[in-house]
Order: structure tokens, then C-alpha cells, then sequence
């Protein structure tokens, strides 16, 4: 694929959102594809594959805020006709737009776009450079992955280990990634192993395009293994463990550095993305780092005060004081028994009373509440209620 073709790949429109689209409109767009062509729910289906592809490959772009910022301003520059000599008329450029997408930096990466759009412009200004110049050549980061867990209430309180199956490429295993049948390829000679050639387009300025022979990969096959079809890279599928740290939320994305695809030629892995749903509980609820839950009491402890028991979650119970007078919807805090915290402590427990009112009365008990009744006739409940809505 040539520069030109590159830039004028509408990735907005692989993923379907319009150019000014939030980074949650982006998000959502990718998820609901990525699960609808994902190659697991779509098996023996090439084209269901090569889509996951290009979604996967614009995600990687818009995702990214600043690998976003550089695709747009790419386009813009592209698209508008850049490379454009100055007023006056002729004269060459001597400024290296190769800085605009972020040229190699120290160690081979392709800066500001982390193996993405930097590997297709880091080698566009060659900078007078012999062959070998180019980044194509150098070590390449392996794409980013995103995936989903699903976790009980209690396992992304205290932390989980899940397994987690992925798809992705990688190195072909039946030719060691090499591409040839034989693990023997041969150094392209029209690019001499850099997988670029260089074209002039005047004005000083030498575009590179991936090698039209080698496909950009500097070595040709000459026996293309059966597997990759000599592209050195093929499906792998892989199921690795993943350690969910303790008190994570609903929704919450999980960075895991160098778990992702693998990197080409020595290059360091991607990341992995992990976006955790987690489930509810018959007793406990959450809120930010604390746990919640609400225990009825009867009227007479909440009238009288009293001791009573709550139970913590995976824990043992606690014992809390109710005050004399303690009103219906009261919250308590009961310190240190809620959700882990990322610095290791934990949040509390709100305790939220609920006065318990019984629909079956022994005589006795509506004994005791007549005569409770009749000794409070001279209480109203209401009257400041009447009276602040006069007031009002």
C-alpha cells in the first residue's frame, strides 16, 4: 500500500462515526464491530477477518489521542495538496516533514504513533539517506488488543486471576515467521532487504513507498509457506492469564503493558486492553470505594437504641451501636471493611438503617402498641409539616 493510499484510507469511516466524534462515540463504534466480525464468532469467514482487521487498525488510530491529532493533520496536509512551494514561486523545501509524524527515535520506534502511521511516514523524508535508511527496516511494535471479562461483585472486590483467550497476529509458526516454506528467504533486490524504494517527486523531496516485490517485508520467499502464503505472519490464538487487581469497577479498562500482538523483527509487544463488567450481589452494592448495605431494624431498637449485628462481605460480621431515636434511612460507617483501594487500604462500609414495620401482631405485642398509642395521643408528627406548608 503506497503513502498516498495510506492517508486517504478513511478510518472514520471503517469504524463508522463522523470526524468529530467523541472518544466515547469511538469506543462504543469499535466494540459493537470488533464483537460482530470477531474472527471467534466468525470462523472460516476470510472477509469477517480481514474486517476485524481494518477495525481493529482504525481503532488503533482514532483511539489514540494523539495518534488521532497526527492522522487528521496527515490527511489534512495530504488532502489539501501539501509540499507546496512557498510565495515566490520555485525552490526546494529544506524543512523534514518526517517530524510531523513523529520520525525513529532511539532504539527503532516510531514515534508519537507507537508502530501505527509511524512506520508509514518515519520513512517519507529519507533525509538523503542510502539504502537502509528507512523504518522499515527496524523492529516494529506488536498492535494493540482489547478484551472483556466479566467478574462476580466479590472477585473484583478482592481480585481475580481470569483466563483470557485472544486472537491475534504473530510470527508464523510453521516457517518461524520467516515466510519461506524452507526457513531459507532471500534478501529482495529491489530494495535491497530495507522492504522501501524511494522515488523522487521534485521540489528536494524523496518519497519512500513499501517495496511493490517484497511487499515491504525486504525478503522474498521462494517457496511461500503453505501457512502465511509467505507473509511471515498468521493468526494465533492464545490463552493467557490475567491478573484483575483487587477493587475494580464496572466498565473500568485495564492497561496491561506488552500482553498484546507480538512485535516484528525484535520488536517490543502491544498492549492489552481489558474492559471489566462486573456483576451484582443479593446483599451488597458499591459506591466508588465503599460497600453498601441495608439492615432492617425493629422499631423498638431504633426508638430505644441498640446493638446489632451487619454482616461484611467475606468477612466476619461487625457489631454497631444504634443510637436512642436512630431514624428510618440513617447511614452508619462501619471503617476499613469495604472495597480494596488502589494504594492497598480499604474503603468502609455504609450501613443504612431500615425500620423493619411487621404485618402480623401477636396480642400482646398489639397490646403493648395500644397502650404505646394511647400514651403518645398528645404527639403529632405532622404539625410542623402543616405548619411550614402554611408558611410557606
Amino acid at each position: 500500500m503506497s503513502t498516498k493510499d495510506f492517508v486517504e484510507k478513511d478510518y472514520y469511516k471503517v469504524l463508522g462515526v463522523p470526524k468529530d466524534a467523541t472518544e466515547a462515540e469511538i469506543k462504543k463504534a469499535y466494540r459493537k464491530l470488533a464483537r460482530e466480525f470477531h474472527p471467534d464468532a466468525n470462523k472460516g469467514d476470510a472477509s469477517a477477518e480481514e474486517r476485524f482487521k481494518e477495525i481493529s487498525e482504525a481503532n488503533d488510530i482514532l483511539g489514540d489521542a494523539k495518534k488521532r491529532k497526527e492522522y487528521d493533520e496527515a490527511r489534512a496536509l495530504f488532502g489539501n495538496g501539501g509540499f507546496r512551494p512557498g510565495p515566490g514561486g520555485g525552490g526546494s523545501f529544506n524543512f523534514d516533514l518526517g517530524d510531523l509524524f513523529g520520525g525513529t527515535q532511539q532504539g527503532g520506534q516510531a514515534g508519537g504513533f507507537g508502530g501505527g502511521l509511524g512506520d508509514v511516514f518515519g520513512g517519507l523524508f529519507n533525509r538523503g539517506a542510502g539504502p537502509g535508511a528507512g523504518t522499515r527496516t527496524q523492529p516494529r511494535r506488536g498492535q494493540d488488543i482489547e478484551s472483556e471479562v466479566t467478574l462476580s461483585f466479590t472477585e473484583a472486590v478482592d481480585g481475580a486471576t481470569v483466563p483470557l483467550r485472544m486472537s491475534s497476529q504473530a510470527p508464523c509458526k510453521a516457517c518461524s515467521g520467516t515466510g519461506d516454506k524452507n526457513g531459507t528467504p532471500r534478501v529482495c533486490p529491489t530494495c535491497v532487504g530495507t522492504g522501501q524504494v524511494s522515488r523522487g517527486s521534485g521540489g528536494g523531496f524523496s518519497l519512500t513507498d513499501p517495496c511493490a516485490d517484497c511487499k515491504g517485508r525486504g525478503l522474498i520467499a521462494e517457496t511461500p509457506c503453505e501457512v502465511c502464503k509467505g507473509s511471515g505472519r498468521a493468526r494465533s490464538s492464545r490463552t493467557m492469564q490475567v491478573r484483575i487487581p483487587a477493587g475494580v469497577s464496572d466498565g473500568q479498562r485495564i492497561r496491561l503493558r506488552g500482553k498484546g500482538a507480538p512485535g516484528e523483527r525484535g520488536g517490543p509487544g502491544g498492549d492489552l486492553y481489558v474492559v471489566v463488567h462486573v456483576g451484582t450481589h443479593p446483599v451488597f452494592g458499591r459506591k466508588d470505594d465503599n460497600l453498601t448495605v441495608t439492615v432492617p431494624v425493629t422499631f423498638a431498637e431504633a426508638a430505644l437504641g441498640a446493638e446489632i449485628k451487619v454482616p461484611t462481605l467475606n468477612g466476619p460480621s461487625v457489631t454497631l451501636k444504634l443510637p436512642p431515636g436512630t431514624p428510618n434511612g440513617r447511614t452508619m460507617r462501619a471503617r476499613g471493611k469495604g472495597a480494596v483501594r488502589k494504594d492497598g487500604t480499604r474503603g468502609d462500609l455504609l450501613v443504612t438503617v431500615e425500620v423493619a414495620v411487621p404485618t402480623e401482631l401477636s396480642d400482646k405485642a398489639r397490646e403493648a402498641l395500644e397502650m404505646y398509642r394511647e400514651a403518645t395521643e398528645s404527639q403529632d408528627p405532622r404539625s410542623a409539616l402543616f405548619e411550614s406548608a402554611k408558611g410557606a
